[in-house]
C-alpha cells in the first residue's frame, strides 16, 4: 500500500466528495431525477423565464448555489444557447457579483477574488495568473503533480483486480494536484480541502507557506503569486497582499477540486456504459479529447451559474430590472437542438463545437486546461495499466445525481482477464 493511499482517509474523502452526503446536500446532492427533460420543456417554451432554475424545475427551495438565492432580488433563468451565450459575453450588464470587489478590505473569501471582479479590475488580476494556467504550461502541472498522483493511486489498487474509481481515484487527483501546487504536504491535503468553509483554518495552513515563498521562491503556484506584480488604478506596481493570495488559493481549491473530479467521473461513467466507445478510445487515444469535450457538453458538472443585472434591460422578450439575478442554465444550453443534432446523446464522434462546460466570455474557467490535463492523464493511465477495464457486473452501477452540482455515484470496476 502506497504512502499516499494510506494518508488519504477514504472515509474523509467520501464525506468531502460524495455528492449524496450531508456535506453536499445543500447543492441538491440528493436529487436523483434527470433534470434535462424539464429543461428541454422550459427552453422550448421561452429562452428566459422568471424564477430560479430549481423553482422552475419543481425542486424544493432548501437548496442553494454559491450562497444564492438573494431573496430580496427578482430572479430569472435562461435556457437557450443564444441567451446564455449573450449573458456570458456581456459582463457590463450581467456582472459576476452584486457589488464591486474591494481587495483592500483584507477579506479572505473566493468572493473577494477575481471570481467576483469585473471589467478592468478582473482583466488586471486574471493577466497575473493566466500564464500559469495556459495550454503551454500544462506540462508544468503534468510533470510536477498530475502524473505522480495518478500513478501512485493506480499503484495502490492495480494488483487487486477491482477498484472504486469515483472516490478512490477521481476525487483524489485534483485535490492532491492543487494542494501540491501550493506546497501543502499530502498529509494535510484533506485538512485544507475540508477547511474551505472555514477560511481562517485554511489560512493557518497556507500562511507559513506564503511567508516561506516570499523569503525563498520555489517552482510552485504560491511562488508565482508572491512574485506577481499588479498595477493599481494609478499605474503603480505592487505585489499581491497575503489576503489576496489566500482568497485566490481558496477560489482555486474550491473550483478545481470541486469540479474536475466530478467531470472526470462523468466521463469515465459515460465511457464504461458504452464498451464499444471505450474500446475505440483505448485503441485510438486521439479520440479521448473528443470523449472529454462531449462529456462537458452532455453533462457539465456545474449546470448553472449566476449573474447580477446592472441596468434595466429588455432581454429575449423579458424585462430584467437592475438588481435582478439571472441564472445561466448552461446544462440546457449545452443540449440546445438549435446548436446540436441529437443533443441528448453522448456521442464523442460528433463534430467539435465550443460548449459552456467551462463557462464562456471574460470569466471562462481559468483552470480549464489543467482540468483537461488531469482528465486526459488519468483516463489514459487507467487504459494503459488496467487491461479489460469494465464496470463490475456484480455491483450497483453508477448513477448521475445532483442538481446544481452533478456527478456520478460510486464507479465500481473490475479489470484483468474475463471469466
Amino acid at each position: 500500500m502506497s504512502a499516499t493511499r494510506e494518508i488519504l482517509d477514504l472515509d474523509r474523502v467520501r464525506k468531502l466528495f460524495d455528492l449524496t452526503s450531508n456535506y453536499n446536500a445543500f447543492n441538491g446532492g440528493n436529487y436523483r431525477d434527470d433534470p434535462y427533460p424539464i429543461w428541454h420543456s422550459l427552453r422550448e417554451q421561452a429562452p428566459v423565464h422568471e424564477g430560479t432554475v430549481h423553482q422552475l424545475s419543481g425542486v424544493a427551495d432548501d437548496i442553494t448555489f454559491h450562497g444564492l438565492p438573494y431573496p430580496e432580488s427578482p430572479h430569472f433563468s435562461a435556457f437557450t444557447w443564444a441567451a446564455c451565450d449573450a449573458i456570458y459575453r456581456n459582463d457590463k450588464v450581467f456582472a459576476s457579483s452584486p457589488e464591486a470587489v474591494d481587495v483592500k478590505s483584507g477579506q479572505v473569501s473566493p468572493t473577494n477574488s477575481m471570481l467576483a471582479m469585473g471589467g478592468t479590475q478582473h482583466r488586471r488580476y486574471r493577466t497575473l495568473v493566466q500564464p500559469s494556467f495556459s495550454p503551454a504550461k500544462a506540462t508544468w502541472w503534468i510533470q510536477n503533480w498530475i502524473e505522480k498522483t495518478v500513478h501512485t493511486l493506480i499503484d495502490s489498487f492495480e494488483a487487486e483486480g477491482r477498484a472504486e474509481l469515483n472516490v478512490g481515484f477521481c476525487a483524489a487527483i485534483p485535490v492532491l494536484t492543487i494542494t501540491g501546487s501550493f506546497g501543502v504536504p499530502v498529509e494535510q491535503a484533506l485538512d485544507i480541502r475540508e477547511s474551505l468553509s472555514r477560511p481562517e483554518e485554511m489560512v493557518k495552513i497556507i500562511a507559513p507557506i506564503v511567508a516561506a515563498r516570499r523569503a525563498s521562491p520555489q517552482d510552485d503556484l504560491i511562488s508565482v503569486l508572491v512574485e506577481a506584480e499588479i498595477k493599481d488604478e494609478e499605474g503603480q506596481s505592487q505585489r499581491l497582499t497575503d489576503a489576496e493570495i489566500y482568497s485566490f488559493a481558496i477560489l482555486l481549491l474550491a473550483a478545481g477540486s470541486g469540479t474536475t473530479w466530478k467531470q472526470m467521473g462523468i466521463t469515465l461513467t459515460a465511457l464504461l456504459e458504452r464498451p464499444q466507445v471505450l474500446e475505440a478510445v483505448r485503441k485510438d487515444r486521439s479520440l479521448l479529447r473528443s470523449a472529454i469535450e462531449e462529456s462537458l457538453r452532455w453533462a457539465p458538472t456545474d449546470p448553472m451559474f449566476s449573474r447580477w443585472v446592472t441596468e434595466d434591460i429588455d432581454f429575449n422578450g423579458v424585462r430584467l430590472p437592475e438588481g435582478a439575478v439571472i441564472h445561466i442554465c448552461l446544462g440546457a444550453a449545452n443540449r440546445d437542438p438549435a446548436r446540436w443534432d441529437r443533443p441528448d446523446e453522448y456521442d464523442p464522434s460528433r463534430p467539435l463545437k465550443a460548449t459552456m462546460g467551462f463557462g464562456s466570455g471574460p470569466h471562462v474557467c481559468l483552470g480549464q486546461h489543467v482540468a483537461r490535463a488531469e482528465m486526459t492523464i488519468a483516463i489514459n493511465a487507467l487504459l494503459d495499466r488496467l487491461p479489460n477495464l469494465r464496470l463490475d457486473p456484480d455491483a450497483e452501477p453508477p448513477q448521475y445525481v445532483g442538481f446544481y452540482e452533478r456527478g456520478a455515484t460510486a464507479i465500481p470496476v473490475i479489470f484483468g482477464e474475463q471469466g
